[in-house]
């Protein structure tokens, strides 16, 4: 063997054990998070100075304060409940990032679906609403923001997707994801997306990496009690 292909061989092999030690050192996910993260994701090119979208902002704020994702019910204030600072699901980057523009999504949610329970996914054997875990579930999130009249098609050309538009996807075996499209991009050009999938709220290159099954732009302006 030559000298040049030993050194290469060795090279693979300190390559293959840092990313086992590197997938050991990982937390499992929850049994509502992925099993895997997307393999697709990579290194962003610098950011923009300012952020163009205020839910942008709010969302980024969250990444390093929000490390753990974690999916446990619990009892919530009302309104402005919400989990500790540290940790969440997908829907709490989306409900955080809403609250500092004035919008909480705990009340406005469970207010509509008090009035309109029927109208809602019946996917939880409930009865009636619970304001604490309502407004943290994908479905009625999807249902609040269609009956709010912010969908849009949900496309594949990545210049259809702005800064602050939320994206939901199906990771799989029925489990549901959110997130918020970033000012960022790739270095193929396709928006970042902010988002806490299992390891708390980060920024990723995810929008194409799993089927999209919603898309939704937020028109704080035009918030209505929908009948």
């Amino acid at each position: 063997m030559s000298r040049a292909a030993a050194a290469w061989q060795r090279a693979v092999a300190v390559l293959a054990l840092a990313a086992a030690c590197s997938a050991c050192g990982e937390r499992a996910p929850t049994a509502q998070a992925p099993a895997t993260a997307p393999t697709a994701a990579k290194r962003a090119p610098p950011a923009p100075a300012v952020p163009t979208h205020p839910l942008v902002r709010a969302a980024r704020a969250q990444v390093g304060v929000v490390n753990y994702y974690d999916p446990t019910y619990v009892r919530l204030d009302y309104p402005g409940g919400d989990v500790a600072a540290d940790r969440g699901v997908c829907t709490d980057v989306v409900i955080r990032a809403l609250r500092t523009q004035g919008l909480d999504l705990q009340q406005a949610l469970h207010e509509d679906m008090r009035a309109n329970f029927a109208r809602y996914p019946q996917s939880w054997g409930a009865r009636g609403t619970d304001r604490n875990i309502d407004h943290r579930r994908v479905p009625n999130l999807r249902r609040w923001f269609e009956r709010q009249r912010w969908q849009l098609p949900a496309s594949e050309r990545a210049a259809d997707y702005q800064p602050g538009d939320f994206v939901t996807w199906d990771l799989g075996n029925g489990v549901p994801h959110i997130g918020i499209v970033s000012d960022r991009k790739s270095w193929e050009g396709d928006p970042l997306i902010l988002h806490n999938m299992s390891r708390g709220t980060e920024e990723g290159d995810l929008l194409f990496v799993y089927p999209i099954t919603g898309h939704y732009r937020p028109k704080l302006e035009t918030v209505a009690s929908v009948r």
